[in-house]
């Protein structure tokens, strides 16, 4: 699994390049997106079942419907999402965020990091340089 960290300020563009690199990706096999919230905590749907369970001490609900799945686990932890992205035989992670792992990373906007391999690329950049990205 190819790991593709997005980085950048707020605001910058990462989430609409994302956007647009999913699609391509997706010609290559498949992909997988974690989203680093930082501060922003994502709040689950008040009164559903699920967040009830999660709410009463469940550590890993699922909710299921006809045509996806939506989970929550008690981890904040990008390498175990990694791992379970992994073990759901996803080709490409594409990470938002993250800014302070040291992995090879696309810079959007101004941002200074010095593991920016590409900065402000275009998706075919990003393509043409797949090799360029960890694997995990």
């Amino acid at each position: 699994m190819k790991i593709i960290p997005v980085t950048g300020r707020s605001n910058s563009g990462k989430t609409t390049f994302i956007c647009k690199l999913i699609p391509e990706l997706k010609i290559y096999g498949t992909v997988g997106v974690i989203k680093h919230l930082g501060d922003h905590e994502y709040r689950l749907e008040e009164g559903k079942d699920t967040t009830l369970f999660f709410e009463n001490g469940a550590d890993l609900t699922t909710g299921i419907d006809a045509g996806k799945s939506v989970v929550t686990f008690r981890s904040n932890s990008l390498d175990m999402m990694l791992y379970l992205y992994k073990q759901q035989d996803i080709d490409f992670a594409v990470i938002e965020g993250f800014k302070k792992y040291p992995f090879p990373k696309i810079v959007i906007g101004d941002l200074q990091d010095d593991t920016g391999i590409l900065r402000n690329p275009t998706v075919d950049q990003v393509i043409a340089s797949l090799s360029s990205f960890e694997d995990y």
